[in-house]
């Protein structure tokens, strides 16, 4: 059988589990060291790998479970991509 790489959840419902299972499960096993590290969960078994380096996390968990849903947390933010704009402020 060919693992599916496709979403199999809408786009809230993936935010909303893979935000629960990082403020649940992972968020207590972090510490100071992983600030800034990228944490890739797979959203139907609560598996997760982190790494400084996102596709490396990412590879980890497939390797683990081809069929993982992943989503992503970067440790001390409460997003991984900010898109749109920005303000910035003159240094």
């Amino acid at each position: 059988m060919k693992a599916s790489l496709y979403p199999r959840y809408s786009k809230e419902e993936f935010a909303r589990r893979g935000n629960e299972i990082y403020e649940r499960e992972v968020q207590p096993h972090l510490s100071a060291q992983d600030d800034g590290k990228f944490v890739a969960i797979d959203i139907e078994t609560g598996a997760f790998e982190t790494d400084a380096d996102e596709i490396a996390a990412s590879h980890r968990l497939l390797a683990r479970n081809p069929e993982a849903q992943i989503w992503f947390r970067l440790v001390g933010a409460p997003y991984t991509r900010r898109f749109g704009p920005r303000s910035r402020t003159a240094a």
